[in-house]
Formats: structure tokens, sequence, C-alpha cells
């Protein structure tokens, strides 16, 4: 059991670097989706301005891919003129590999990269920039890679709503001991939102107000191994628990299955990310205290914005549209980003995600939630 202090947690020792200066990096998981098919919007030769190749990462931890990042980013591309080839790697590094080849060999005049982790994202940006072919990271930085620009969210800002909410949540609980259920200790998005929960947590940690039990990273973003280890944890602290950091929404799924079992769901604030559709109705249901919304048709646009610049070799503009930064500790260097802002989402919130046509009404305000659709105005 931990008393609250400081300390580099089991699985993020590697990435201890990145917890000084990063200033942002994404997504990451969540719900499994629905749609956990991989297919390819592969070259028409309709793009007036030729194709941009885009590499998602997998479709077994995060329903965001398939079902919201490759529509959007599309017909982004599309509306800027270009054929999208747009497929998903299905959490394998070779296949991630393999495409890449595949998209170099075709001749894209862009490769958006999202990568399964920065090594493998970086040996692609290697051999896309030996063809001349430019690269984008899509929502997770490759940490040592090359690409000159990246697209994401403020992700240490994503952690600190994270933080904030379940302070918020337990003010009222002096003492109340937390468990935090963390990301992949591969993917730089994870520390970030480490990084960002610690800001508002570890004050409270060290004055006593919140007692942290155990922080532990989850391999994979693997919502049964995240389950599986909250248990676990939950019992060695004799079944007690006052609130829990999840690191998304797919995550705190397992959390709140664990807490149904003992009796604790709706009890105990549970944090989340993505707001999917099942985390918004665990929002709605009360089970699940907050969801992080990030609006990825903006990231979807902006790197297809960013792709246009740089098929026609506009660095002004490319540059225009980058005008954050982002430290790469590990590369020692800073990389030109568009850092998009997330907003926190409580049961009083969730009308914005469905106002914003993230989730439609219509499939979230079924079953056991449709009066509290009702109540709070989601049509």
């Amino acid at each position: 059991m931990d008393s609250g202090r400081r300390r580099i947690r089991p699985g993020y020792a590697a990435a201890a670097l990145v917890l000084s200066g990063l200033l942002t990096v994404t997504a990451c998981g969540s719900n499994s989706s629905s749609n956990n098919t991989s297919t390819s919007n592969a070259p028409s030769g309709g793009g007036a301005n030729g194709t941009v190749g885009v590499i998602l990462p997998e479709t077994a931890t995060s329903a965001r891919w398939e079902s919201f990042d490759k529509p959007l980013i599309t017909a982004a591309l599309q509306s800027e003129g270009f054929d999208a080839d747009v497929q998903n790697a299905q959490g394998d590094v070779q296949k991630f590999s393999s495409l890449a080849d595949g998209m170099i060999a075709k001749g894209v005049k862009v490769l958006v990269i999202a990568s399964i982790n920065s090594e493998i994202g970086g040996a692609v940006a290697a051999k896309a920039q030996k063809a001349g072919i430019p690269t984008i990271d899509y929502d997770r930085l490759n940490l040592g890679g090359s690409s000159d620009y990246y697209v994401s969210f403020d992700n240490v800002r994503v952690g600190e709503l994270q933080g904030q909410g379940l302070a918020a949540a337990l003010k009222d609980k002096q003492g109340a001991q937390v468990i935090e259920i963390e990301g992949a200790p591969t993917d730089n998005n994870a520390t970030l939102f480490h990084q960002g929960q610690e800001k508002a947590l570890q004050p409270l940690y060290d004055s006593g107000a919140l007692k942290l039990v155990r922080s532990q990273a989850i391999d994979d973003w693997n919502n049964q191994k995240g389950g599986t280890t909250f248990e676990q944890i939950l019992t060695g602290n004799g079944g007690k628990v006052d609130g829990v950091v999840a690191a998304n929404d797919g995550l705190a799924g397992a959390v709140i299955t664990v807490l149904k079992k003992n009796g604790l769901n709706g009890k105990v604030p549970v944090t989340g990310q993505d707001a999917t559709l099942d985390g918004l109705k665990a929002v709605l249901r009360g089970d699940q205290y907050l969801t992080i919304f990030k609006p990825i048709k903006d990231e979807a646009e902006n790197a297809a914005k960013l792709a246009a610049a740089l098929a026609k070799g506009d660095k002004a503009a490319a540059d225009a549209l980058a005008q954050g930064v982002s430290q790469d500790p590990k590369g020692k260097r800073d990389v030109k980003s568009v850092l998009l802002q997330p907003q926190s989402i409580t049961r009083a919130q969730v009308k914005v995600v469905t106002d914003a046509g993230f989730v439609k009404a219509s499939d979230l305000c079924t079953g056991d939630v449709k009066s509290a659709c009702t109540e709070l105005g989601i049509s």
C-alpha cells in the first residue's frame, strides 16, 4: 500500500524522462468498437492532388479509430482534394510496417502515422522520409522519431481534467482512498495523462487530503487486464476504495464491472476518456463520474489541412497551422504541433457531446438511460 509519496511507478520507469517536459501527446484507447474490421479506402484515382496514406493502430481496445478517426479523416482528406488510403494495423507491428511499405511503394504524397508504439512509428517515418514522403505523427508523438509535425490534443490537460474531476468528487471525504488504473507504458500519451493527473492529485496525496492506494500501468490498454488488476488491488486493500482514476472509458468500464460485483458502482467516482457511447451511458447511469471529450473531427480536419500543405511543399502554410510545440526528450527535439483542447464531461455536460454530433442521441438515449436523456434535454 502506498502512503501517497510520489515515486516512479512500475511500467513507467522507462518513460520517466518524459514527465519533466512534454507539452502534449494524446489518445488513447476506449471501449471496443462494434466495427472492428480493418478495411481500406484504397486510392481510386479521383483525388486531384493524389493520395494521402493513413495508418491507424488497432481496434481491440479503442472504438475511436474505426468508428470516428477513419471516416472523419477520409472525409477531411477528400475535401482537400486527396484520395485517402486509410488502413488499420490491428495492433500488429509487422502489419503496421507492411502497410507503410505498401503506401510508400504506391507513392502517397504524405503519410499520417497513428502508431502502435514509438519504435515502429519512428521506423516507418524514417522509411517514408527516405523515399521523399513527408510524415505527420497523428494523435501519438513518436519519441525519438523524425516527423516534423504532430497533430493531437493537449494530453497533459486531459489528465489534469481527470484529476481535477476526481478531486472535486471527493472534496468532502478527507483521506479518501484512490486507485489509479493507467494506460500502456509504451504509449507516450499514457505518460502524459499521468503527468496531468499528478498536477491535480499529487498535492492532495502529499497533504493527506487523498490517499493513493496504488497506481498501475496496464499493458496494451487491455481492458480485461485492467479489470483483473483493479480487482486484485481492491482485494489487497480490504475491498476499500473511494475513487478511481481510469485512464479511458474502456478501462473505466472494466473497473465499473468489478465495482458492481462488490456493490460499489455509483458510490465510487470513476474517471474515463474518449466520450465513447458506453462511457457516456455509464456517466448517465451514475456509474462513471466523468469522461473526456476530444473532438476527433477537429483533429482529423487539422491533420488533413496539414497534409495538404506538406503535399504542396508549402512549409509556411504548415507552420501557420502547427503553432504549438511538443518536446521529444528522447530525440532531443521540439516538434511543431497542432494541439487541440479537451473538455471534461460530467452528467450535466453529456448534451455537449450529442450537440456536437460526436454521438447520436438516438444511439445514446436507449434502455435504462432514456429517462436521463429526457431529464437533461438530450434528443
